[in-house]
């Protein structure tokens, strides 16, 4: 049995009781940073035996796998969030589906959905492309084809790379382009920006250090209404 296992994007308290007890049970422990997710048991008063999962290494991942064909029932998690989404699992997660291992995904944390119910900016759809490409213009080809659906569009990006990153966007859909930005979620100096690409360019190219992990939210009108005479069209 292998469990997906969130944990909290920075705020302990936000761990859920269903994962508490899943970590408590299960047989052992798989993670990215042994180290970052002791300190996450050991909060809590659970001794587990934790491996460390590296989805690099086709050897880490075979191992992983083995201990579950054997009958141990695992827990997967990433340093922080939700495993699988812009995190390592996903190898793990489909290996054991396709060896006949039963998988069941907890809910929880996830930084996308914690920003995107924060910025108030759509309540339906959103194209999220986690981490881009280090080169530019990988990056504004992604940006672009996802901005042209009319959606909103989430990035996540550090606090080394968030300034290009907003020139980037700036440059590739225009800088009055509107942008909200969410910093160190469910932390003691969380914070929320809002203005264009160019304007929080600015604002954080001033600083002589920006720091934490950064949600960012290219806001997007929603498309326009379809004509009425096409509204009736059966959808299959």
């Amino acid at each position: 049995m292998l469990y997906v296992v969130p944990t909290p994007i920075g705020n302990l308290q936000d761990i859920t009781l269903r994962a508490l007890e899943v970590l408590k049970t299960a047989d052992a422990v798989l993670c990215e940073d042994t180290r970052r997710t002791q300190i996450l048991l050991s909060h809590f008063g659970i001794s587990k035996p934790t491996y460390r999962y590296n989805e690099n290494d086709e050897r880490s991942v075979a191992r992983c796998l083995e201990a579950l064909q054997s009958g141990k029932t695992c827990a997967l998690v990433s340093d922080c969030g939700t495993p699988c989404i812009s995190d390592p699992g996903w190898k793990l997660v489909r290996q054991a589906v396709e060896a006949g291992i039963k998988v069941s995904s907890l809910p929880g944390p996830s930084a996308v959905a914690c920003a995107l119910a924060g910025a108030g900016i759509t309540g339906g759809a959103f194209t999220f492309l986690g981490f881009l490409p280090r080169k530019a213009g990988k990056a504004a080809k992604l940006i672009a084809a996802a901005y042209a659906l009319h959606h909103p569009v989430v990035i996540y990006e550090s606090p080394y790379r968030v300034v290009k990153m907003l020139q980037l966007i700036a440059a590739t859909l225009g800088a009055d382009t509107p942008v909200v930005l969410a910093r160190e979620l469910s932390k003691v100096y969380e914070q929320w920006l809002r203005g264009t690409a160019a304007e929080l360019a600015a604002e954080l190219g001033k600083k002589n250090k920006v720091q934490g992990e950064f949600v960012m939210i290219i806001d997007r009108p929603a498309a326009p209404e379809r004509e009425e005479e096409n509204e009736t069209d059966p959808y299959f």
